[in-house]
């Protein structure tokens, strides 16, 4: 009896992932199924690459909590704004509360 192998291996040079695949009696087809598998085994590790870096930039994060704020706003009995990371203390409250916080942000990427 005469038999003709249709198996495929398929090696991913970077990765070092190998594929094999003998479902079927067509070589075509088993190549196109190995394709499938090394793809999706590619976005696997993708994905859990980005969800890596996700999580180192999660635990960076600071905690929403009491005491972990970035100003401190005091509009009585004097009116002051002090910016906690940086030191710098502004007189013109109205100014500030309506968005003009460009002084704070320099000074805090000018000192990171």
């Amino acid at each position: 009896m005469n038999k003709i192998e249709t198996a495929v291996r398929l090696r991913h040079l970077p990765s070092g992932i190998i594929i094999e695949n003998s479902e079927s009696a067509s070589q075509l087809d088993n190549k196109k199924k190995a394709l499938l598998l090394l793809k999706s085994q590619l976005h696997q590790i993708e994905l859990e690459k980005r969800q890596a870096e996700k999580m180192k930039m999660e635990s960076n994060k600071k905690k929403i909590e009491w005491g972990s704020q970035i100003r401190n706003y005091v509009l009585h009995p004097y009116k002051l704004i002090k910016d906690i990371r940086t030191n710098i203390e502004r007189n013109d409250v109205e100014n500030v509360l309506n968005g003009d916080l460009d002084q704070f942000l320099k000074s805090f990427l000018l000192n990171n």
